[in-house]
């Protein structure tokens, strides 16, 4: 199970990078969506992925008594999806109303900051 994980996983980080390198801003947003969608699968998938009993410690002892679920990469992957979900949608408006000013969503396009006919920047300094 944990190879079909992987397998996954890697397909998501593929999947992500080739949005992310894309002009148009929507697809960059997906594709930052879809990379926070992998590091979470990743690292749920590093918590080991088994169907154990809840890390709840009998009455009596001081550790559990057989092999439990670690619950740390899934509060880790909670936190996560709560923070890139409020990030995503930050970054959502922010490219709509990029597009309501310039009327884009091609990164070349949205030059409008930089002066058409000038040369390069300089080099050094």
């Amino acid at each position: 199970m944990e190879a079909v994980f992987a397998i996954l996983v890697g397909l998501f980080f593929a999947a992500s990078i080739y949005l992310m390198l894309s002009r148009h801003i929507i697809r960059i947003l997906l594709g930052v969506v879809l990379f926070g969608n992998a590091v979470n699968l990743l690292i749920f998938t590093n918590g080991r992925i088994m169907r154990e009993v809840p890390p709840i410690i009998a009455e009596g002892l001081d550790v559990p008594a057989g092999a439990v679920a670690n619950p740390l990469p899934q509060a880790l992957i909670l936190t996560a999806i709560v923070i890139s979900f409020s990030f995503f949608a930050f970054l959502l408006v922010l490219a709509y109303r990029a597009y309501q000013e310039i009327g884009t969503d091609d990164t070349d396009g949205m030059r409008v900051a930089e002066p058409a006919d000038d040369g390069l920047p300089p080099m050094g300094y």
